[in-house]
């Protein structure tokens, strides 16, 4: 393995990984590993739907997905339809630390590349398998996308205000989760086999993911029943959210703030930063408990100091008296926004065509390994020769004859 003299400080140097996976969720968790220092080798196919980043894409779309997942990584093309291509890629996993793909659960099988199948090769293989709900259970061959696992997680039941419509988010959350939630499961197998030499599979669910994070729900739920608050709530939270707690219009077209009051002391604070309006004295916003009560009344009056200021102005006014408030920022505003800048989550690098793009960054910092992307996605199979020839090492001949055969898609 050749190594970058910028990476020889970071903590997952010297680890390879053969890369199957596709869309967000999987590219994404590998993503992570190659910021640290991985050698993550990305197995591409002409075949590639272009709307998930595939290397036909000329959209925006695909060419931001591959640049902002892909970053960093090698890129070999292989035919998983021709022996030749598996035989490569077998030939792969003996000289691999981690296997990921996040397929349908019968893809690796017909490939002869599962995890039982490729531990005769690798005894000590990590393998990394993503799907949206797990390889068992009654649902383990259900198809899904990030919308349909936000939904039946209950993101999209809690997403929205009273008495209107289920939303949801308007991303796939559940692919960013998953991936986070796979970059995780592999870190923990290698330390657990630099332990005890021992390599496992790691059978990774993005509905589970999700589901995590539903905070106080299931709980509500198992105590209360039938009872449990788990309705649609706006900005506010359904258990003793405080008040004032929602978004509030400011000056300037679509321009807004949030706004977190929960205890009297901030809420003392808050009312010295709007200037001590006069109906902030009402009995009905006395108590903590009272403007919960009256939230519905309060919004409206905090709305009509935040409407008379920019967004940046009431941010920096609560700031200032410590009380939490922060712009609704656009993609614009988040481009340009002097916190990100000052610790470089977005950076440019250079892609293969020799333009720079903005990717995101690793969102920590670590003093020793720092870690951070190093380069942008690869050209389409731009890796081929370090990969067959230095790291497999297979000759002129056979490389020739695996063309011949339709190895190389």
């Amino acid at each position: 393995m050749n190594i970058d003299p910028q990476q020889s400080g970071l903590a997952l140097r010297g680890i390879r990984v053969l890369d199957f996976t596709w869309i967000h969720a999987g590219p994404s968790a590998t993503r992570i590993l190659s910021d640290q220092g991985a050698e993550v080798i990305k197995v591409e196919s002409n075949n590639a739907l272009s709307v998930v980043g595939g290397p036909a894409s000329a959209t925006a779309r695909g060419l931001g997905q591959r640049h902002n997942w892909n970053a960093g990584k090698l890129s070999i093309s292989l035919n998983m339809k021709t022996p030749q291509g598996i035989d490569i890629a077998k030939r792969l996993v003996a000289v691999s630390d981690v296997v990921a793909e996040n397929f349908s659960g019968r893809v690796m099988p017909s490939w002869g590349l599962d995890y039982e199948s490729i531990r005769p090769i690798n005894p000590s293989i990590i393998m990394l398998s993503m799907s949206g709900f797990g390889r068992t259970g009654p649902w383990k061959d259900r198809v899904s996308y990030g919308q349909t696992l936000q939904a039946w997680s209950g993101f999209t039941q809690l997403t929205g205000f009273p008495n209107t419509d289920p939303s949801g988010p308007a991303s796939a959350y559940s692919d960013a989760v998953g991936g986070m939630a796979g970059a995780q499961a592999v870190l923990l197998a290698l330390m657990h086999r630099a332990r005890t030499g021992r390599g496992q599979w790691l059978d990774v669910s993005q509905f589970e993911s999700l589901s995590s994070l539903l905070e106080t729900l299931m709980l509500d739920m198992s105590v209360n029943g039938k009872a449990a608050a788990s309705t649609r709530n706006g900005n506010r939270l359904p258990h003793g959210g405080g008040a004032p707690h929602a978004a509030y219009h400011c000056l300037g077209e679509d321009r807004w703030v949030a706004i977190t009051v929960f205890t009297d002391e901030e809420w003392r604070a808050f009312v010295d930063a709007m200037g001590n309006p006069q109906w902030a004295e009402d009995q009905r916003f006395a108590t903590s408990d009272a403007r919960e009560r009256n939230a519905d009344e309060l919004d409206s009056l905090v709305e009509s100091w935040t409407i008379q200021n920019t967004a940046e102005d009431v941010m920096g006014v609560l700031q200032t008296a410590g009380v939490a408030a922060g712009v609704v920022q656009t993609g614009a505003d988040l481009s340009r926004d002097p916190q990100l800048k000052e610790r470089g989550f977005f950076r440019r690098v250079e892609d293969h065509r020799g333009e720079y793009r903005t990717i995101e960054s690793a969102p920590y910092q670590l003093s020793r390994t720092p870690g951070s992307v190093t380069r942008g996605a690869p050209e389409f199979a731009a890796d081929m020769t370090y990969v067959l020839r230095e790291l497999l090492g297979m000759s002129d001949e056979e490389v020739e004859e695996c063309a011949i055969a339709g190895a190389f898609d």
